[in-house]
């Protein structure tokens, strides 16, 4: 209700359709949020404003409204950032069945994790089981995510996401 009645406000006062308004309204809250999450520099955001066709004084604008709220836009980008639980501890297991009614040769094994995490001050625990051969294929995704953090492209990015 108060939303509408503003857009249809400064659509009068703008002497513009209410929808015009709110997509304008829309695409300048989708730049600023998406050049604060970057923390974009300002030569990349005046390229990145310069190809909508604006006067130089609305660019200017721009700019100094990116460049005066992108550090407050950010922290409240990070208070909506859901909360994910954090590693505090893990215990394992290695479980191998021998033999069973039906088959007397036979070698069943079995990792049974438990995981301990934080989240909002609390301990919550996670139990997971999984046979060898696909902890050792998660081992090996789990190097290779590694090995590609270290990568300059990688780098790069999460030196923009601070």
């Amino acid at each position: 209700g108060a939303v509408k009645g503003a857009l249809w406000f400064l659509a009068g006062k703008l002497n513009m359709g209410a929808d015009s308004v709110q997509r304008g309204v829309e695409g300048l809250t989708y730049l600023l949020t998406e050049s604060s999450k970057l923390m974009i520099s300002e030569i990349d955001f005046q390229d990145s404003i310069h190809v909508l066709g604006f006067s130089d004084e609305l660019n200017k604008l721009l700019l100094q409204l990116y460049l005066d709220n992108r550090k407050e836009i950010r922290s409240i980008l990070g208070e909506l950032a859901p909360k994910l639980p954090s590693y505090h501890s893990l215990e394992w297991r290695l479980d191998v069945q021998l033999a069973s009614r039906s088959l007397r040769q036979q070698i069943k094994p079995a990792v049974t994790i438990k995981l301990h995490l934080n989240q909002n001050e609390e301990q919550t625990a996670q139990v997971l089981q999984t046979d060898p051969s696909t902890l050792l294929h998660l081992i090996q995704q789990l190097e290779q995510a590694l090995g590609e953090m270290k990568t300059n492209h990688c780098r790069r990015i999460v030196r923009n996401m601070k």
